[in-house]
């Protein structure tokens, strides 16, 4: 656990892009608790959780009717803040990970080893609008961001907050200030074969979380026609290319922005 910088806060914070960036750019691991979704909800399932097998057992076009404290109880945002410390704790020791999801418990966090980006309501509205993320699924998102507020207050953790003034890399920037004695102080990959390798899990993770999505007994299409988009594996610390693959081009062989 100490081994780990946490990057929280809710959906379109830009909290995925930025741990995206900085794990590419210094040689360390992503975890991405968005990949572990389906993995967390089977884990919920088999301990019994209510609330987990009310969102199984409604048909998909039902579920975002349900009023806001529903919605925020079936996504499990408190029972899978646990399941992030078991997964992080289940990591190898090196190199340094970045964690960033909405699940992120605030309650366990390292104010030093920290950041929760807290986008306004009007940021957070816009960005799912272009994502077309609209009606239930956006009522949700609005509600985590109320609660993920209040857990970083309750909390101190320290936060920024996303208000639209500055772009993704000013953001970024902050970010890696704040974590800057830490990730100098490492453990980070150094050889381009360990760099390639993590980028290679990080786009194993995004294929095994499309394909556990449609391995649900309501689920829907061809999991390895879905489009993605996949980092750049060359390994190169200044690349920051991505590639809008079909998963199973993804799974298939290495993303290469340039061959």
């Amino acid at each position: 656990m100490t081994q780990a910088l946490w990057i929280g806060g809710p959906p379109a914070s830009g909290k995925t892009t930025i741990a995206r960036r900085i794990a590419r750019r210094h040689g360390l691991r992503l975890y991405s608790a968005d990949t572990r979704t389906w993995e967390h909800r089977d884990r919920a399932l088999d301990a019994g959780t209510a609330a987990a097998r009310r969102w199984e057992s409604l048909p998909p076009a039902e579920r975002w009717d349900a009023a806001p404290e529903e919605l925020v109880a079936m996504s499990l945002h408190r029972e899978r803040g646990a399941m992030v410390l078991d997964d992080l704790a289940a990591l190898p020791p090196a190199p340094l990970v970045v964690a960033e999801g909405s699940p992120l418990p605030a309650r366990a966090a390292d104010p030093e080893r920290s950041v929760w980006l807290l986008p306004t309501p009007d940021v957070q509205r816009a960005r799912l609008s272009a994502r077309g993320t609209t009606g239930g699924a956006a009522q949700l998102y609005a509600s985590l961001a109320d609660v993920i507020a209040r857990e970083a207050a309750e909390h101190a953790v320290p936060a920024l907050a996303v208000d639209g003034a500055q772009g993704i890399e000013t953001m970024t920037a902050a970010v890696e200030s704040r974590f800057a004695g830490a990730i100098a102080a490492g453990p980070r990959a150094e050889a381009i074969a360990d760099r390639q390798a993590l980028l290679r899990e990080m786009n194993d993770a995004i294929v095994a979380q499309v394909r556990a999505y449609h391995a649900r007994p309501w689920a829907e299409g061809d999991p390895d026609a879905v489009v993605r988009a996949f980092v750049c594996e060359c390994g190169d610390p200044a690349c920051e290319e991505e590639l809008d693959l079909t998963v199973g081009v993804a799974a298939s062989a290495p993303a290469l922005a340039h061959r």
